[in-house]
């Protein structure tokens, strides 16, 4: 796509901090981050999100990823690591082109909002129901 910021920046328009290419991923560093190490694992291909980007794109984005779960681990030594993916504006998407978040944490660092929230029950028959309507569409 030719303004997607992402797509410009795998083709070199853009300046990046790249860590890691291959045949249909590109990472680089988050220059926004939220801690050291956060990288960005992005496919070649482009694609908005979760709904649009290829089966085999996606195998390949999460394989590299995983490599470069291990590279960061090696390198900084973090107690855990995010593995943050969003899909649309509202869920706060800001570059429409699928992208991967891999973010090194430590213990103590402030908490990220979208891997903590109150553990409240749910109501058992609605979980049912909603089971069974995604249950239905999966045929």
């Amino acid at each position: 796509m030719e303004d997607c910021i992402f797509c410009r920046i795998i083709r070199g328009e853009i300046p990046s901090i790249k860590v890691y290419e291959d045949e249909s991923v590109f990472a680089f560093m988050d220059i926004n981050p939220i801690s050291t190490g956060h990288t960005l694992v992005i496919p070649k291909a482009h694609a908005g999100n979760i709904w649009e980007i290829a089966s085999e794109d996606l195998s390949a984005l999460h394989i590299a990823s995983k490599t470069i779960a291990h590279a960061l681990k090696r390198a900084l030594d973090p107690d855990g690591i995010a593995c943050l993916q969003l899909n649309g504006e509202a869920v706060g998407q800001v570059v429409m082109h699928y992208h991967f978040h891999l973010v090194p944490r430590i213990k103590g660092a402030p908490p990220l909002p979208v891997t903590q929230w109150e553990l409240k029950s749910g109501n058992m028959d609605e979980i049912k129901s909603v089971a069974q309507r995604i249950t239905a569409a999966l045929q």
